[in-house]
């Protein structure tokens, strides 16, 4: 499923004409970006949750040339499913 299928699911699901799915799916992504991005945790109850991870800085290697080299320190956005979730893409 790509943007275009969940717009219209959305669409199909809301009774909303495509350019309000569109609207409503672009502003829920923005809302959890932002949420994220300002180092907040997202909960979606059934669904899951997002929340900013930090790496700490470690040693690497460099596959081509095998030299040593150290990876800074970083913050990812993790996604963790519900268990809601879970049972659901477990029991397809």
């Amino acid at each position: 499923m790509n943007r275009k299928d969940l717009v219209e699911t959305v669409a199909r699901e809301a009774g909303l004409s495509a350019a309000q799915a569109d609207a409503a799916v672009a502003a829920a992504l923005d809302g959890v970006v932002a949420a994220v991005a300002a180092g907040d945790k997202v909960t979606l109850p059934g669904f899951g949750s997002f929340e900013p991870r930090e790496r700490a800085a470690r040693s690497g290697r460099n596959p081509q040339t095998g030299e040593a080299l150290e990876i800074a320190a970083s913050v990812a956005p993790a996604f963790k499913p519900a268990a809601a979730f879970k049972q659901a893409v477990a029991g397809r």
